[in-house]
């Protein structure tokens, strides 16, 4: 009598236990699918934004180096008393407080394509520099045109910059 109600016990909670262990088994597997579907999500959201900063970045980059552009920059930045040495300095911080400004893009952007906006900034603020010290121009006037000139006959270097951040959007899409 005792095996006998053994067997029947058995018969009752084997079928459950079994029951239970697949249960158990499925809804497992389903938490962690689900859990796997809700972390692809975050990341391509994740991505996504990240796209966009990036591009942001590049974007604002694009407009510095427009910005800095000798033809554009002398447009903007007027002379106050006519002084050549004065007006260089002005038109050198004007290309420094551009590029302090948009600083933190960096973060955003490539370290070589950073290196060529640094190198395209450093090089406009020599041809300002170096052709300031030419003792044939007396005065702003003067400066500003033969800046002009100087970029008739040559591209400014923020045209290969500008080149290199396009080139690398490019790429990133």
């Amino acid at each position: 009598m005792n095996t006998e109600r053994i067997i029947e016990l058995l018969s009752y909670t084997l079928p459950a236990i079994v029951t239970g262990v697949v249960a158990y088994y499925f809804f497992f597997n389903y938490t962690k699918n689900e859990e796997y579907k809700t972390k692809l999500l975050i990341l391509k959201e994740n991505q996504n934004n990240g796209l966009h900063l990036k591009l942001q970045a590049y974007e604002r980059m694009t407009l510095f180096l427009e910005r800095i552009k000798p033809s554009k920059l002398l447009l903007r930045v007027t002379s106050i008393n006519n002084d050549k040495n004065a007006y260089a300095l002005s038109l050198n911080n004007t290309i420094e407080q551009e590029f302090e400004h948009n600083l933190s893009q960096q973060i955003y952007i490539s370290e070589k394509c950073w290196s060529v906006i640094i190198a395209a900034k450093n090089a406009t603020s020599q041809i300002v520099k170096k052709t300031s010290e030419d003792f044939t121009i007396t005065n702003a006037q003067e400066l500003r045109e033969s800046i002009l000139k100087r970029m008739l006959n040559n591209a400014p270097p923020s045209t290969t910059a500008l080149a290199f951040i396009k080139e690398e959007v490019k790429n990133l899409l």
